[in-house]
């Protein structure tokens, strides 16, 4: 019967590759695939980069250096091929290591080589528009930054087409699966909620795709030829925007909202943000650019602005555009669910709020704001660090219904109005923030390396990191990957491992629900009912989770009768 199946497979083989075949040659997507951005209208010096230290760069006026909080701080000007040039050219190592880093993944989830290909296939087909919904001068930066691309992953596309996916990477990856990875807050508070009456807005990036994907954190300052000087935080080889805040005092955060699966790739919703930042003064400038972009999936774009001293909520999606303004409040909350009137009745949207955790951290917001008052960056940056649930209930570290997940790629502290700007360092939210001054930096003074922060301001470390709590949290992680390695291959583990595991994060309904998996493939279903039901006592992160271990259960009793 295998030697059978085995021929089948090779049979239609062919027949998969004229298919692919096909695909690559049709609905546009030959044009795409060697489709470049027309650079002749740019001037161009090569960069020559001085290596100053082991973790400082420099050309001309750009710089590249590494804080002692880790965080690696860039500095580029110029206009859109020269800003790509000085970005791969500063940053190509870290650039080719994040590639590898993210490529590494994709291998793992999908190690068939013909599979692979099939992907490669997929990803030309559904990605062939993309361009067609980009700036051209954003098409021009990405391919300078491009050529400091490794040429080890060509396979998969050439640099400049590679550099194009992994831009419109967080929305395929939504688009395809909910975006599983990211449950990010965020909100903003002015007036009477805040201790001078300032805009202050913070929030927490949980978008994870690994520890080492999350190391090389990168604080850029970026000032174009044309439009507003502007910073964001991300990673390298990065020139779109998940957090970040021009000179004129605009903040942009986005959040991921329920979508339903597109046909084809648009415009990359960091892309939308980062023309925000370079081109809007204030809110009304923001939604024009917002409702004017075609984009692939669904996200909300908090905006705070210095102008208004004010902040909103742009929904987007690929059908409607909605505005959320709070009215007699000066206070925004944003989760991952829509909140304007135009989504109110959406099917998608009603769905999240109800099985999803958004809507408890939205609660856990608004219980903290009333506990705390009078919001300062050192206060926010608490809220931002909280790991409890509604009433201080332990539910466990890495609940994904706390606000801070143990998982953020970055947390941020915005005041608009002061061109401040926090930004934490690792591990996760917990690390020191650290202060910079837009005013100072983009000044006519210049910059010069090695000064980039206004330490004076920095917020500490949160005192987590050194207890025995936080070093169980790490352990927990470590023996989780190895717990689920054995499941999968029905492997054997002593009932000591399985109660050791469970000491590490014992209010974390996740620990049960894997030992009960464990002793449900092992054949032991006395156990297996035993860590299943202790599950369903804790905090569980979604209504799917509840009703998967339920459905565990009554497999668990069928297996009893």
């Amino acid at each position: 019967m295998k030697k059978t199946t085995t021929i089948y497979l090779s049979c239609k083989r062919p027949l998969l590759y004229l298919i692919l075949a096909f695909i690559l040659n049709s609905c546009g997507i030959s044009k795409s695939i060697h489709h470049v951005p027309d650079i002749k209208q740019y001037s161009l010096e090569v960069p020559k980069v001085i290596q100053i230290n082991d973790t400082t760069f420099s050309y001309n006026e750009n710089f590249l250096t590494k804080n002692k909080q880790q965080l690696w701080e860039l500095y580029i000007k110029g206009n859109p091929l020269q800003l790509g040039y000085n970005n791969g050219a500063l940053t190509q190592k870290l650039m080719q290591k994040q590639e590898e880093i993210f490529f590494s993944k994709v291998e793992g989830f999908v190690p068939s080589q013909f599979k692979q290909k099939l992907l490669r296939g997929f990803l030309q087909w559904y990605s062939r528009k993309m361009y067609l919904n980009i700036r051209e001068d954003y098409q021009t930066e990405l391919y300078g930054l491009s050529q400091y691309s490794s040429d080890k992953y060509d396979f998969i596309a050439p640099r400049y087409l590679r550099n194009l996916y992994l831009h419109g990477a967080h929305d395929i990856g939504h688009a395809l699966q909910d975006l599983a990875m990211v449950g990010c807050t965020s909100l903003a508070v002015w007036n009477e909620n805040t201790e001078d009456g300032d805009l202050l807005i913070g929030r927490n990036f949980d978008f994870y795709v690994g520890d080492d994907f999350a190391q090389n954190k990168l604080v850029e300052f970026v000032e174009p030829e044309d439009g507003i000087p502007y910073m964001s935080v991300s990673w390298p080889g990065m020139i779109g925007v998940v957090s970040g805040m021009n000179k004129s005092g605009i903040t942009v955060t986005i959040n991921a909202g329920k979508s339903k699966i597109p046909l084809t790739a648009k415009t990359p919703i960091s892309l939308v943000t980062r023309e925000i930042l370079q081109y809007a003064k204030n809110i009304d400038e923001a939604i024009v650019i917002a409702k004017k972009r075609k984009v692939f999936v669904s996200e909300s774009i908090l905006i705070g602005s210095a102008e208004d001293k004010n902040a909103v909520i742009i929904e987007v999606s690929p059908q409607k555009v909605g505005v959320y303004r709070v009215q007699n409040t000066s206070k925004v909350f944003c989760t991952n669910h829509f909140q304007s009137e135009e989504y109110q009745e959406d099917k998608r949207n009603q769905k999240q709020i109800v099985e999803s955790h958004s809507v408890y951290r939205y609660e856990k917001l608004q219980e903290l704001l009333e506990k705390k008052q009078k919001l300062n960056p050192e206060k926010i940056a608490s809220i931002l660090r909280d790991r409890s649930g509604l009433k201080d209930e332990k539910i466990g570290f890495g609940n994904e219904k706390a606000l801070n997940q143990l998982l953020a790629h970055h947390a941020v502290i915005f005041s608009p109005q002061k061109k401040l700007v926090w930004v934490s360092s690792n591990p996760y939210q917990l690390g020191e923030f650290v202060c910079y001054d837009l005013n100072e930096i983009f000044s006519d003074k210049g910059l010069q390396a090695n000064n980039f922060s206004k330490s004076e301001l920095n917020i500490a470390k949160d005192p987590f990191v050194y207890s025995k709590e936080f070093k169980n949290y790490e352990d927990y992680r470590k023996i989780t990957v190895k717990l689920n390695d054995v499941i999968h291959k029905k492997g054997k583990l002593t009932d000591q491992f399985i109660t050791h595991y469970q000491s590490l994060n014992p209010d974390f309904w996740k620990v049960y629900y894997l030992s009960g998996k464990y002793y449900f493939y092992r054949k032991e279903f006395s156990k297996a009912k035993i860590e299943f039901e202790k599950a369903l006592t804790k905090e569980i992160t979604t209504i799917p989770d509840r009703k998967e271990i339920e459905k565990y259960i009554k497999k668990t009793l069928k297996n009893l009768k």
